[in-house]
């Protein structure tokens, strides 16, 4: 799979495309059908499958920390797109100077100069340009007069309602991980490198390993039974907690993950986690202590989770005490 970073590097060279443009947050079952579409056509047209997307993603431009929480980060997006079949993803930075393209703008030097589009997946509700002036059927009849195809997108259902990124993003608020995973076809997860905390766990002897969720608003919150991948041919179980460790002053939204199961330096090592089940939500103790207690039975929930669904099957859980002692030579960090 072939990313271009900006407008700014498509290149002649790269030949005409089939096309199709969106957020794609979360890359659901609904994306996953569109992308089929798109290669299907591509594969008639001999073209390359494109999808163009944005970052920030528009909402994000406008409405700031207004905007829905955001499932995927752009590389955790581009990454999933490959996997379901896309040959190139343009990342648009969306801009002041990005969205004043008028309609015709859009249209003469981006998707036929630029892009040399043959073909262009869209929905019949699509629109584009400054103020989103543009339309389905401006498209068609620019396809008329430049020679490029345009196809509309089949609508996707699950359970009689169209899936969504916002459908998904309820979901996870409530907690609801098997609806997201029927959405999506994957467990909802968050990826990252680990990062060195504030070394607060070292007081409470429960490590964490730290990954930033580099989200501009969150699309949950609270403590989690949670699954990671990276540390080995097997997922691991643990107990995570997203949010802004408001016990401790915390500032920026984190990720930190308690394994229960394993011992080892990892920092640097980019992770997956996988979410299952939710505890509880996050919390402001009165104290460092409290803090401790807390995590101490959120410990302790995780295993009768993962018991009661004898899903861990990397190692067999021992008591929580034993968990703890495991991981001990993980640099700590404190969780809330």
């Amino acid at each position: 799979m072939h990313l271009i970073r900006g407008i700014h590097n498509l290149r002649p060279s790269l030949g005409p495309h089939a096309l199709t443009i969106g957020n794609f947050d979360g890359v659901h079952a609904g994306h996953q059908a569109m992308i089929a579409q798109l290669r299907g056509a591509a594969e008639r047209l001999n073209l390359p499958a494109m999808v163009m997307c944005f970052e920030p993603q528009p909402q994000e431009f406008f409405a700031g920390d207004q905007a829905p929480g955001r499932l995927m980060t752009w590389r955790d997006k581009v990454e999933t797109l490959a996997s379901v079949g896309v040959d190139r993803v343009l990342l648009v930075r969306f801009d002041a100077r990005f969205r004043a393209y008028t309609a015709a703008g859009f249209i003469d030097d981006l998707l036929v100069t630029k892009l040399q589009t043959k073909y262009i997946l869209a929905g019949d509700d699509f629109r584009f340009g400054c103020d989103r002036s543009g339309d389905y059927a401006q498209l068609q009849r620019a396809g008329a007069v430049h020679g490029f195809e345009v196809d509309e997108l089949d609508t996707h259902t699950l359970a009689g309602e169209r899936v969504s990124s916002t459908r998904i993003r309820a979901a996870i608020a409530a907690g609801d991980f098997a609806q997201a995973r029927a959405l999506t076809g994957r467990d909802f997860f968050v990826a990252g490198h680990v990062v060195h905390g504030d070394k607060i766990g070292r007081t409470l002897g429960l490590p964490t390993a730290n990954i930033l969720m580099r989200r501009q608003v969150l699309p949950l919150r609270g403590v989690f039974a949670v699954w990671v991948d990276g540390l080995g041919e097997q997922a691991l179980p643990a107990v995570a907690n997203v949010g802004t460790r408001p016990t401790v002053a915390g500032i920026q939204a984190r990720c930190e993950v308690h394994l229960l199961n394993y011992r080892g330096d990892i920092y640097g090592r980019r992770l997956r986690v996988r979410f299952a089940h939710k505890l509880r939500d996050e919390q402001r103790f009165a104290s460092l202590e409290a803090l401790k207690v807390a995590i101490e039975a959120d410990v302790v929930a995780a295993h009768g989770y993962f018991t009661a669904e004898a899903a861990c099957t990397p190692q067999t859980i021992s008591d929580a005490e034993g968990s703890r002692a495991s991981s001990s030579s993980l640099t700590p960090h404190a969780g809330n």
